[in-house]
């Protein structure tokens, strides 16, 4: 790719603005609408061996093509060429409702000068593959869902691998901060679009030289100090979300290659989920569950790992027992005499079809508050958890995921990136099953409650600090 200016970037930014914001388009895989190309006439006997054999050349890469289309492209193929799409800028919005997968092949197509099908030919597909694989070994690319806002971002891992929270949002950046990616969610009950816009407009030591403001979106690009940067928001949903992006003007050269691909990759309100980026906080705050009235609590084994100190929140400080790696499980301990109403396992297998999640969000969610929140989501094929909206997502790992009838279908499990976004990659969200928790508490001399209340009693918070 080639270097960009100022205000090249600045154009690319406002010629995608609306495309994103209203399309939203997700990696995760969803139902394959692929295009046939129609089937080449085969060629008669009296045609000449070159005409034959031309067409015949044709009739087997045809073949290839509709091979790759009638194989109905797995989760993890999907998400291969998604984020391959995304590097590429190719995967913008759709023409006319058509499946943005679909569209995004056609861009590449045309800027290819392939012929324009919407399927990718064998060798298409690996050029394709291959080059997102070389872009994604030098800068790290991954393309995630931050929890704290729930947008979907680009990240150059390598470049930005510091992470921390902020007021309204999450910041990567690099070691000395000389590069900056900075996501933020506001309520509009807080502030408006146009106000907000203006405000950005006046940060300190700011030199705008280009902005727009739409109906739902804005955009700012220009100079913070000695650091380039552009702002991008959008509001929708009583909401405003968005993204700012700052460099050195010296890392313009290394910084300019990946901006199409972050542009390309970024939505405020992606419609399904993808895997969450988990930045490794000083404090981190998740949901427990308390499964037993000896003061036992079942949570999100990741959330416990590396913890100086575990609290539950009202119950004290909680010891690490034990914990299952393969199936996401870490089992604490609170300790002294309490009263504890540990729930009660389903014991019939979840069955597909609406559930719905009960956790505690971070408390910057709720103004320092810890009231349980409740989530609408739909538990589909090999457990994995498909939310309704796009949702922030901090504080809920370790969540209840509860049925119709509040019975405890098991536990809510966030899944983290992994660095090559093009590998496939399990459920970004999946129910650890309550037979599998079972299992594991009777593994470890904790017998299950058989009776219990409403389950929303047992939920409890989770503080883990770290150095």
């Amino acid at each position: 790719m080639q270097v960009l200016g100022t205000a090249a970037i600045f154009a690319l930014l406002v010629g995608v603005t609306v495309a994103t914001a209203q399309e939203s388009p997700a990696i995760q895989p969803a139902p394959a609408q692929a295009h046939k190309p129609a089937k080449l006439a085969a060629p008669k006997i009296s045609a000449p061996a070159t005409v034959a054999a031309k067409t015949a050349t044709e009739m087997s890469e045809l073949a290839k093509r509709e091979s790759f289309t009638e194989a109905a492209l797995s989760a993890g193929e999907r998400l291969k060429i998604q984020s391959a799409l995304l590097w590429s800028g190719d995967y913008t919005a759709s023409i006319s409702g058509e499946d943005p997968l679909v569209s995004a092949i056609k861009n590449y197509q045309k800027r290819s000068k392939s012929k324009i099908t919407g399927v990718l030919s064998s060798t298409e597909r690996t050029n394709l593959l291959a080059a997102a694989q070389s872009h994604e070994d030098e800068f790290g690319w991954t393309v995630v869902v931050d929890p704290a806002t729930g947008v979907r971002i680009g990240l150059p891992m390598k470049l930005v691998p510091q992470a921390r929270d902020t007021p309204r949002g999450t910041r990567w950046s690099a070691k000395h901060g000389e590069v900056q990616v900075e996501t933020f969610r506001i309520k509009n009950s807080e502030i408006k679009l146009a106000a907000f816009f203006e405000q950005q407009k006046k940060e300190p030591s700011r030199k705008i030289e280009q902005s727009a403001l739409r109906d739902d979106s804005f955009v700012i690009t220009g100079m913070q100090g000695l650091k380039k940067f552009s702002v991008r928001a959008y509001s929708r949903d009583g909401e405003i979300r968005g993204v700012t992006v700052l460099f050195d003007q010296m890392m313009e050269t290394i910084v300019a290659p990946v901006t199409t691909a972050m542009v390309s990759a970024f939505s405020p309100f992606p419609e399904r989920s993808l895997p969450f980026a988990t930045p490794t906080k000083s404090v981190e705050y998740g949901t427990g569950l308390v499964v037993s009235a000896r003061g036992h609590i079942v949570t999100d084994r990741k959330l416990a790992a590396g913890c100086q100190v575990i609290i539950a929140d009202g119950l004290g400080d909680a010891e690490r027992a034990a914990e299952d790696q393969d199936h996401g499980l870490a089992l604490l301990r609170v300790y002294g005499p309490r009263k504890l109403s540990p729930l009660a396992l389903a014991v019939n297998p979840p069955r597909k079809g609406d559930l719905t999640l009960v956790g505690i969000p971070d408390p910057k969610e709720q103004n320092g508050a810890k009231r349980l929140t409740e989530i609408k989501a739909r538990l589909a094929d090999n457990n994995a958890i498909e939310l309704r909206q796009p949702v922030p997502m901090a504080g809920f790992s370790g969540a209840a995921a509860l049925d119709a009838q509040g019975q405890v279908l098991g536990m809510m499990e966030m899944r983290n990136f992994v660095l090559a976004s093009t590998e496939p990659a399990a459920p970004p969200v999946r129910l650890v099953t309550a037979e599998t928790i079972r299992s594991f508490l009777t593994g470890h001399n904790v017998p299950p409650a058989a009776t219990g209340g409403d389950a929303r009693s047992a939920i409890v918070r989770i503080i883990c600090v770290r150095k």
